[in-house]
Formats: structure tokens, C-alpha cells, sequence
């Protein structure tokens, strides 16, 4: 049986699982090396110099290609990393759609930092195809999707825009951060490139910093390549070893992420502090019958509103086992405030216009006992209200 026959579980609890010639060791060593012995004059073992190619790098990157059915991988220092690379392929005077709703290191690097180059970015529901036309350009290369989006869940039909996309001859980027390829394949469903914040869900444990693109088809996999080797934002051995073992379990994990998530946020859709929940997993959210359609699962990260600003800072203060940190995707719960972290660097109109406000929370819900987080929670949400309003504590 090839690997490309084998269930998605398979693949990911087999990954390293390569065979190694020398000693039979059931994980693929660790390749502590940056340069490679020459047979003699005009020969290569295949690897040269490790910033071009590193024997466990390879592996991982070979693993991520499979797992997202594309042709090629490429393991970056980071998510942003690996968006560089991505984003080095347009030139001055190439316009980018991109959606609205947007993880604030994105917008960063395409305001501030891809903007000097002269690359522009329109901001759009790319959910919306009336939109995308709209703001399509002469010179528009790319449509660059989040989906769901980071903080507020926004969902976009990957296969609707990807069509779209291909008439006008305009790449299609999907970051798929926060679904894996254990529940959604963008390039199944007709997209170009797709981009990973490997430190979060595919690594799992908040302890390793890793960027993951995969491409398809053959021309933009060797433009990539040739990015990534010039730049040279690529992923150390040991980093590919962790990220590895990390993604070994992430069937697993997705599952309880998956189920923790959307239990709490139908906890909290009833709760009396809570104005709003975002989660594309709940039958009222917009985005529901198209995640159902493109994905076979949901994330296990999700934002809410609490009903008065004024609840945010002591809710924070007062959580025990949840931790107020700036991340997602690890097996341990993490609270997130995106106005002044992760969406700090987006300006205030824009944040507001999305949605983005001094009520919004975004919950990266671990794989703890549900109960238990439900309770820690709760906790802090009452004592919030005991701080803001005054009164008896309700048990």
C-alpha cells in the first residue's frame, strides 16, 4: 500500500516513519549537518549545502506535500517566513485581494513592510464574488484567502474563488492554519498555493516555531523553491524533527480540539455576559453550510463578545487554567484580548469595521476536560460581573 493510499490518520501518525538504511531507526534521525561530502567532481549524494536541502527537512516537507495532495513542500523558520517566501513572488506594481478579516502579522507585512516594494492590497470579503470583481486590477496576481478567518470565523468558498481566480488567469493562497489538512485541502478544491503557521495546530505543543507552503503544479513549485533557497527563512533539523513528532498526533488532537470548541462555544451562546459568539460550527453563523461543504470538521479556535468592555480585563484576570497568551492551536487553552495583540498593528477604522472591538476575546480551546474549562470560564465571567456590577457571587 502507497503512502497515497492510506487514510489521512495513517499519514500523519506514519510521518518520519521513513526508512533509514543504516541502522532501520523507526524515526528519521535528526541531520545535525550544513554541508555534504561530494562523491567526486560533477556528483551529488542530493544534498549539498542545508539551507537548500537538509535530509530531515526533506522529509517533513515531503510529508506536508502528501498531506495537503500537492507536489511540493517547504519548511520556513515561521508562518510569517513562510508567507514572505510566498509573497517575494509579485513584483512592484502587482496588486493583491486579499480578506478582510485578516490575521494582523499578515496585515503587518503587506502594509508595512510589502508596500515599499510597490505591492498593493485590496481588503475584501472574499466570500463575496461581486467584491473580489470589483476591486480586480490589470494587474491584480493573487487572491490570498484566510478560512476561516482570525479572529472573527469568516468563511470563504474556496472552490468558488479558485474558479474565479483561474478564469482571470490570478493565483489563488489559502493560509489553512487553522483547519490542518486533517479537515480541509484547499488544493483539492482548485487553489495554487497554500501557506501553514506550522507553530500552531500542525505542531501542536507551543513549542516549536515553524512555516509550512505547499504548492501545486510544477512551475510555481520550482518558483517557490527557488525563493525559499535564496531567501533563506528555512527550517533547522531539529525544528523539523519537533514539528514532526508534533504532527504525529494531530488527528487526535484535532478531534478534541474540534469537540472542546464547539461545546463551549454552545455554553456560552447562552450565557448572559456573552453578546456574540463566532464559531462556523454553530448552524446560525453564515459562513455554516460552506464550511460543512469545503471542510469535514471544525477548528478548535473560536472568538465571542462580551456584552460590556468592561468584563475583558478582569475575565483575564481571573482565569486559572486557561492562559492569557498570544497564540493558538497547542494542547493547553489560551485566551487572546486581538485588540491590542494579534490585531494590534491593524488601524482602529478597519478593526472596527470588521468587528474587531474592545468586547472581542479569541478562545484557542486545548484538549483538557471540557468541564473543567467550562468551570474556569464560568468562574472568571462571574467575578467579572461581581468587579463591574457589584453583587453577590452567583455559585
Amino acid at each position: 500500500m502507497s503512502d497515497k493510499e492510506l487514510r489521512i490518520e495513517s499519514r500523519l501518525a506514519q510521518i518520519g516513519s521513513v526508512e533509514e538504511p543504516v541502522t532501520g531507526a523507526v524515526n528519521y534521525p535528526i541531520y545535525q549537518a550544513t554541508a555534504f561530502r561530494h562523491p567526486r567532481l560533477g556528483q551529488s549524494t542530493g544534498f549539498d549545502y542545508a539551507r537548500t536541502k537538509s535530509p530531515t527537512r526533506k522529509v517533513l516537507e515531503d510529508a506536508s506535500a502528501l498531506l495537503e495532495s500537492g507536489d511540493a513542500g517547504f519548511a520556513c523558520s515561521s508562518g510569517m517566513a513562510a508567507l514572505q517566501t510566498v509573497f517575494t513572488l509579485f513584483s512592484q506594481g502587482d496588486h493583491l485581494i486579499v480578506s478582510l478579516d485578516l490575521y494582523g502579522g499578515t496585515y503587518r507585512l503587506l502594509e508595512k513592510i510589502l508596500s515599499k516594494y510597490g505591492v498593493t492590497a485590496s481588503y475584501v470579503d472574499t466570500n463575496d464574488l461581486d467584491a473580489i470583481e470589483t476591486v480586480r486590477k490589470p494587474n491584480t496576481k493573487a487572491v490570498f484567502i484566510e478560512t476561516p478567518t482570525n479572529p472573527l470565523m469568516m468563511v470563504t468558498d474556496i472552490e468558488a474563488v479558485s474558479l474565479w481566480a483561474r478564469k482571470h488567469e490570478i493565483l489563488t493562497i489559502v493560509d489553512n492554519t487553522l483547519l490542518t489538512p486533517y479537515f480541509q485541502r484547499p488544493l483539492e478544491l482548485g487553489a495554487d498555493i497554500v501557506v501553514h503557521s506550522a507553530t500552531k495546530y500542525l505542531g501542536g505543543h507551543n513549542d516549536v516555531l515553524a512555516g509550512l507552503i505547499v504548492t501545486k503544479g510544477e512551475k510555481l513549485s520550482e518558483e517557490i523553491a527557488f525563493l525559499h533557497n535564496s531567501i533563506g527563512a528555512v527550517l533547522g533539523p531539529t525544528d523539523s524533527y519537533q514539528l514532526m513528532r508534533g504532527m504525529k498526533t494531530l488527528a487526535l488532537r484535532m478531534e478534541r480540539h474540534e469537540s472542546n470548541a464547539l461545546a463551549m462555544a454552545h455554553y456560552l451562546e447562552k450565557h448572559p455576559q456573552i453578546a456574540e459568539v463566532f464559531h462556523p460550527g454553530l448552524p446560525q453563523h453564515p459562513g455554516y453550510e460552506i464550511q460543512n461543504k469545503q471542510s469535514s470538521g471544525n477548528t478548535g479556535i473560536f472568538s465571542f463578545k462580551v456584552t460590556d468592555s468592561r468584563y475583558v480585563e478582569p475575565v483575564l484576570r481571573h482565569l486559572k487554567l486557561i492562559a492569557f497568551a498570544e497564540s493558538l492551536g497547542g494542547v493547553e487553552s489560551l485566551m487572546t484580548y486581538p485588540a491590542i495583540q494579534t490585531h494590534a498593528d491593524i488601524p482602529l477604522e478597519i478593526r472596527e469595521a470588521v468587528g474587531v472591538d474592545d468586547r472581542l476575546l479569541r478562545f484557542s480551546v486545548g484538549i483538557e476536560h471540557i468541564d473543567d474549562l467550562i468551570e474556569d470560564l464560568g468562574r472568571a465571567l462571574e467575578a467579572a460581573r461581581v468587579e463591574v456590577e457589584g453583587g453577590l457571587v452567583h455559585e
